[in-house]
């Protein structure tokens, strides 16, 4: 059976046991591959949009013998759905922004309809995916955070659910943090940082944002040399974000020693 990296196998992790799978930006395939394998997927899309990863997709697949269960495609983010094939879609390595114009595309196209299952790992602007999936009434059921080779991921578990509004607006509410931030800030940390990753904090946790601190740094530092008064400006507003980052990790540091 395939062996999966970390990041790759908390993503097959979150898939649901029998749901039929579509990968999105599928790269190799070698997350549907392994679903298969393990038999946790019945049948597989791969979908890819540039030539190279697409071929060698199809490579993975015909080398594994899963050709009758793993459907490759070429074609840009979910358009290489037909509406209802998929239960579970998975789309990871690539910026939050980017995955959520896909989701969006695909949602105004009604690729999503049928699809109960979002596994979403953004290698950056994770907080832009929570952002479209509350939008769009999908429940975060679950996130987490890993470190490998040197480089931290986030993974993002959705579902589609009857109540999501009702239990999103619970997810959402940061009183748990016990900081004295307004209830607007309080839902801008939350999202920014993760629901999940905030009640239950890791060590990659800590070490993101100590490293976001230090980029933040960096940039006030620069921006302190400038005469421009918008830099001025700017740099008020990331020393702001600053002292509310070093707040919520001081809070967390003390509830979870």
């Amino acid at each position: 059976m395939l062996k999966l990296s970390k990041r790759l196998q908390k993503i097959a992790d979150y898939v649901s046991m029998g749901s039929r799978v579509a990968d999105i930006g599928s790269d190799h395939a070698m997350l549907p591959v392994y679903l298969l394998q393990s038999n946790r997927c019945p049948s597989a899309i791969a979908g890819e949009l540039n030539r190279g990863p697409f071929e060698a997709a199809k490579k993975q697949s015909a080398d594994a013998g899963l050709t009758s269960r793993l459907t490759v495609r070429q074609g840009d983010g979910l358009n290489v759905l037909i509406s209802g094939e998929a239960d579970t879609v998975t789309i990871a390595g690539m910026g939050g922004s980017l995955m959520s114009d896909i989701l969006e595309a695909g949602f105004t196209a009604g690729k999503l309809e049928g699809v109960t299952e979002l596994v979403l790992q953004p290698n950056v602007g994770e907080e832009l995916v929570r952002q479209w999936l509350l939008k769009h009434h999908w429940f975060l059921k679950a996130e987490s955070i890993l470190e490998e080779d040197g480089k931290i991921y986030e993974v993002l578990h959705a579902v589609r659910s009857d109540d999501a509004v009702s239990r999103n607006s619970e997810l959402y509410d940061g009183h748990f943090l016990a900081l004295n931030l307004e209830t607007d800030l309080l839902f801008k940390v939350l999202m920014q940082m993760g629901p999940y990753l905030l009640r239950d904090p890791q060590p990659a946790l800590f070490k993101k944002w100590r490293h976001e601190l230090n980029k933040l740094e960096r940039i006030c530092e620069s921006l302190a040399g400038s005469d421009l008064a918008e830099s001025a400006v700017k740099r008020e507003q990331f020393l702001a974000e600053m002292h509310v980052i070093k707040e919520v990790l001081q809070c967390l540091r003390t509830d979870n020693p």
